[in-house]
């Protein structure tokens, strides 16, 4: 395997989008034998990256029981979307004043794959993880055009508390991803425009609309906090709800 392969900042990656997609959920002990045999690697790189991502604040670690999957309260999860909200209209404001021709294309061609992945009707478990691609790349794309390098930098701090990011996409509802994704249109012209301040009472809303629609689905179906659709996903009938149950502080 090569060092590429081994090396601490690809141990990092691969733990922590295993935490945000919900492969690990919430209060989840981490075997080190167990994730080092996952990733190929040996536990001397496994235990510097999980030693960073508790830095990061992704991972806990506590002597009587190792390192785990750190729990957030839902109060948590809410300031981290309150704050990303404000970050990411100000990233809106700014970019206004930097679009391209180049930027332009660049936002109507994540815009025009949204519309792709969704024309069947329908996101399906084998087009998640490209419209969660699309999605990111959309939010990071702005971010960068508002050229102020704090904002990226705080919002992906704010990534770090898994529900906040904007990897998670609530894929039940296909109205609601459908009416999500028709933000991304209307950001994406008000900045050509040079709408700033249009595009970012979207993206607030957009932002804030995602938080309430989370809220709803975690009262509804709190066994898929932090889970990912998979092709075999169990029925409606045949899928436990426990409705009084809440995510863990």
């Amino acid at each position: 395997m090569t060092d590429a392969h081994t090396s601490t900042e690809f141990v990092i990656e691969r733990i922590r989008e295993a935490i945000l997609s919900g492969d690990l959920r919430p209060g989840e002990k981490l075997h080190q034998d167990k994730l080092a045999d996952m990733l190929g690697i040996s536990r001397t790189p496994l235990r510097t990256a999980l030693t960073a991502l508790t830095q990061s604040g992704l991972v806990s670690y506590e002597s009587n029981r190792g390192f785990y999957v750190r729990e957030f309260s839902f109060s948590d999860v809410a300031g981290a979307f309150q704050v990303r909200a404000e970050l990411e209209a100000t990233a809106c404001r700014l970019a206004a004043f930097n679009m391209s021709e180049t930027a332009e294309r660049q936002l109507f061609e994540l815009v025009e794959e949204g519309d792709r992945l969704l024309s069947p009707g329908s996101l399906s478990p084998e087009n998640l993880v490209p419209y969660r691609r699309m999605n990111v790349g959309f939010h990071t794309a702005i971010m960068e055009f508002a050229a102020n390098p704090w904002i990226k930098t705080f919002v992906e701090s704010l990534h770090n508390v898994p529900l906040a990011s904007d990897r998670v996409i609530m894929w039940r509802d296909f109205y609601v991803i459908r009416r999500s994704h028709d933000d991304h249109h209307r950001i994406a012209r008000a900045l050509a425009k040079g709408q700033g301040e249009r595009a970012a009472a979207i993206m607030r809303e957009h932002i804030t609309f995602a938080l309430e629609h989370l809220h709803t689905q975690l009262e509804e179906y709190p066994e898929d906090f932090l889970r990912v659709p998979t092709a075999d996903t169990r029925s409606s009938k045949t899928r436990t709800r426990r409705r009084n149950r809440r995510p863990a502080a």
